[in-house]
């Protein structure tokens, strides 16, 4: 009999508990990926998700091939596919790891275990990150988080089997039809080989005051690891990337600056699973916000004119839109700079935060829902037990881009504007405009600042009068942060003046 390797967001051979325990069964395996129609149909898929699966598919083959066996894709409902597999070969055992994605995964999950049981097929999975299933008290997952990381990583099988009589391996496969097929000229690359490459130059060098500078758009895009879609994939092991990353830390010729870089690191290792535990433990999050009474803080259809004019970095502030410009040409931002994306959406244009939020996964090569829609009300102030960020566009303009490096980049409109000029564009003459160019671009959408104020009254009030402390101690009890590793705020260097960002997840 067959056991089927189920690959869903574990795209690599290295440390995947399921394919060693298949190889050590002495049994035909059949490692299996399924392509799904109706996942792609989604609002919160898109092409680009799509390309970063497939150079990883490819890049699983190619490990498969060496290990002697080979991937199978197929295209349909798994259950489907199943039992197609379980008619010719015979299935005994579905190996696989968990997932927390959204509803429909976990739906889909669902029917897998119903037909497994009626079909009299053993499921077993195993744990992805440090992500607990059916977490009685968020007390202790830090402890179960620790002790997942420090369990030693599974060496790739030496051997797999080969696959069994009559089933062949395709070349190439159709890719599905996404709901959004927005082009990303500049998309990051899939596969174990690229992730295991980016991981190697982040702890070799890249890492070096990480801490300093991951806030800023034009420095993020070298001194962030760039590992967050390869971790969203499964492409590289989360725990081996924690491993090397203490273990490069921890070096007796490692030089104290670098340590302390790679301990930042390695505490947002242990915020990613903070926040995917959030959507483990109340999936709902993905449709309502997290303190159920701010759910009716905004009423009504949204500003479609706002909407839209965000979507299409056309909002008239010049960050603003050259992060969204950037997203849309690359399929990655900063997180400071996705977090003044939803904040914007959510503050300044008064936008429900369902839309904004699934535009933005849609753009995230790395969309990873867990940290996504908890990140998304976060930033939108509906936690209820975490400050409002209401941030500044020309604020973080002048402070993380004051050479308008980043904004001449992406809005060409721009260009031949001076710094002192570039981060309020609005406020160009008509003679300066005419010698500097902006004539082209779009004036701004609203007075940011008094969009701001209105935004903080609206929200204050709205608290005083729908916010109950029984909410809010609901969620805190459930969702709130407990003790984790233990890191202090970076100092900055005293000419890069005063940080203006709390901790990452604050």
């Amino acid at each position: 009999m067959t056991t089927v390797v189920w690959f869903k967001r574990d795209l690599r051979t290295h440390d995947h508990g399921p394919l060693v325990a298949a190889a050590a069964l002495g049994e035909p395996v059949l490692p299996l990926f399924v392509i799904e129609p109706d996942y792609w149909q989604l609002p919160d898929t898109s092409a680009r998700h799509w390309g970063f699966i497939d150079d990883s598919l490819h890049d699983l083959k190619r490990q498969l091939r060496k290990l002697g066996s080979d991937l199978i894709v197929r295209s349909g409902p798994v259950t489907e596919i199943l039992a197609q597999l379980h008619t010719s070969v015979g299935v005994s055992r579905i190996f696989c790891h968990q997932e927390t994605g959204g509803k429909w995964t976990f739906e889909r999950d669902r029917s897998v275990i119903a037909w497994c049981d009626s079909n009299n097929v053993e499921f077993r999975e195993w744990q992805q990150f440090g992500v607990v299933r059916r977490l009685r008290d968020r007390d202790y997952w830090d402890d179960e988080w620790s002790r997942l990381m420090k369990t030693g990583v599974h060496d790739a099988p030496t051997q797999l089997p080969t696959l069994p009589e009559g089933v062949h391996a395709p070349a190439s496969w159709q890719p599905p039809e996404a709901a959004c097929n927005r082009a990303c000229p500049d998309r990051q690359a899939g596969g174990s080989a690229r992730g295991e490459k980016l991981l190697a130059s982040f702890l070799e060098r890249r890492c070096v005051g990480y801490q300093y500078n991951i806030s800023s758009p034009v420095t993020a895009v070298r001194a962030c690891s760039r590992l967050s879609p390869h971790i969203a994939y499964g492409t590289v092991s989360l725990r081996e990337i924690y491993q090397q990353a203490r273990a490069t830390g921890q070096h007796r010729n490692t030089l104290p600056r670098k340590q302390r870089s790679l301990t930042s690191f390695r505490s947002r290792l242990h915020w990613h699973c903070h926040f995917i535990q959030k959507l483990e433990d109340e999936p709902e999050l993905e449709f309502r916000a997290m303190h159920r009474e701010l759910e009716k803080l905004k009423n009504g259809p949204n500003n479609s004119e706002r909407l839209q004019r965000w979507q299409e970095g056309q909002t008239g502030w010049p960050l603003v839109d050259a992060c969204m410009r950037a997203l849309h040409h690359t399929g990655w931002i900063n997180f400071r700079m996705r977090a003044m994306l939803m904040a914007v959406a959510s503050y300044q244009l008064w936008l429900h935060w369902r839309e904004p939020a699934l535009h933005l996964a849609r753009q995230f090569t790395d969309f990873e829902p867990g940290i996504h829609y908890p990140q998304a009300q976060m930033q939108s102030g509906l936690t209820g037990i975490n400050a409002l960020r209401i941030y500044n566009p020309v604020l973080q303009s002048q402070k993380l881009d004051p050479d308008g490096e980043f904004i001449r980049r992406w809005l060409p409109e721009l260009a031949g504007v001076p710094a002192e000029m570039i981060h309020t564009p609005w406020l160009m003459t008509p003679t300066q405009k005419q010698r500097f160019g902006g004539n082209t671009y779009i004036s701004p959408v609203c007075d940011h600042e008094q969009a701001a104020r209105a935004a903080r009254k609206a929200i204050g009030e709205f608290r005083k009068q729908h916010v109950s402390r029984a909410e809010t101690e609901r969620v805190l009890q459930r969702h709130g942060s407990r003790k984790g590793p233990v890191q202090k705020r970076p100092t900055l260097p005293t000419d890069m003046g005063q940080p203006d960002q709390l901790s990452l997840f604050d």
